[in-house]
């Protein structure tokens, strides 16, 4: 049943997403109402977005459909030989090059909507997504419940024991790991900050901080795509965990102050790369990684790989996905705040 009235439907523009969450974190996947996407690649279609489509990313993504902390996917077709679907994903400032809660999630809502079919076997989901072809597993146990896990681009170790001046802070000790994106990984516990969630607006004025000296100081150049070559955030590590289970906890303040609500995938694949650098963990050796919201990944080096010089890994990222609704969203010619804003 349509709840709204057929004369406002035609006069408006209309976006149908599927809402769901990986460990607290959101994830809208828009599964209608933008037009047509050009480009080859994954790449050329993300500059496309950018360059002529990014007034829905802002509709969608910030205030009053959305938030500052919301975090979106683009079904796209595939570009790959055997893949599934392609995907771009979107945040409150631009789009990024890989989003694990956002293939878990991905994954998990197209089984649960019938998308996938899937019986009593495992099913590899092949997706194309910026950083490159990305591998799903999905399994339904014997109560019926679907369990999704990926194989992650290679990974590696960028730079070990780096120090840079931040502003109002002072010195401040980072690695810098690539998991899909590259992120600054500091020790939260050795700089007296706390990653609880009472101290949330010290975190993101940190690692924003953090964020923009290391990019003044620390330039990166990917091995082969110039538009993988930035410092998407800040990662904060703690042994201070809530789960006597888990390895450690992660805060990621990416995009622009965006916190994320679970490990991130991502950033816990850049992490089991830096630990198999530093030879702190085995392969196939499994973490668990708790968030500032307590959500929690499983993350393992399933094996290691040589990529384009860069002596990196395979990471294996699971994580629990559920769809929290279907929005119908409308945009009247007439709102003035039809392109979004974002308040904070």
């Amino acid at each position: 049943m349509n709840y709204l009235p057929a004369e406002l439907l035609e006069k408006c523009q209309q976006f149908i997403t599927i809402d769901a969450h990986t460990e607290g974190e959101p994830l809208r996947i828009i599964i209608s109402g933008y037009p047509e996407i050009k480009g080859e690649t994954i790449l050329e279609m993300r500059q496309y977005v950018t360059r002529h489509l990014d007034r829905y990313r802002t509709l969608l993504m910030h205030e009053p459909r959305g938030h500052a902390d919301m975090y979106g996917a683009l079904i796209t077709r595939p570009v790959t030989p055997g893949a599934d679907f392609g995907v771009l994903f979107l945040h409150n400032e631009g789009y990024s090059s890989m989003c694990g809660h956002g293939i878990l999630a991905l994954v998990k809502v197209a089984c649960e909507m019938g998308a996938i079919s899937l019986g009593v076997e495992s099913k590899l989901i092949k997706i194309d997504a910026p950083a490159g072809l990305i591998t799903a597993k999905a399994i339904r146990d014997s109560q019926g419940k679907i369990h999704v896990s990926f194989l992650n681009v290679s990974s590696w170790a960028e730079s070990l024991a780096c120090t840079v001046m931040v502003d109002g802070f002072g010195s401040v000790n980072y690695d810098i790991g690539f998991g899909g994106a590259y992120y600054a990984y500091v020790d939260a516990d050795a700089h007296g900050i706390s990653c609880g969630q009472e101290n949330v607006a010290q975190l993101i004025d940190m690692g924003r901080r953090i964020k923009q000296a290391v990019m003044a100081a620390h330039p990166l150049v990917h091995p082969i795509e110039e538009d993988l070559s930035f410092l998407y955030g800040t990662i904060f590590t703690s042994k201070k965990v809530t789960d006597k289970q888990a390895h450690s906890r992660h805060v990621c303040i990416f995009a622009d102050g965006e916190v994320d609500r679970s490990p991130t995938g991502t950033g816990v694949a850049g992490r089991i790369a830096l630990l198999y650098a530093k030879g702190e963990v085995e392969l196939n050796q499994e973490l668990m990684i708790e968030s500032i919201v307590d959500g929690r990944m499983i993350v393992s080096a399933t094996v290691e790989n040589e990529y384009f010089g860069k002596r990196a890994v395979i990471p294996q990222v699971s994580g629990r996905s559920y769809i929290t609704g279907r929005h119908q969203f409308i945009i009247d010619p007439d709102d003035q705040f039809q392109n979004g804003f974002m308040l904070r």
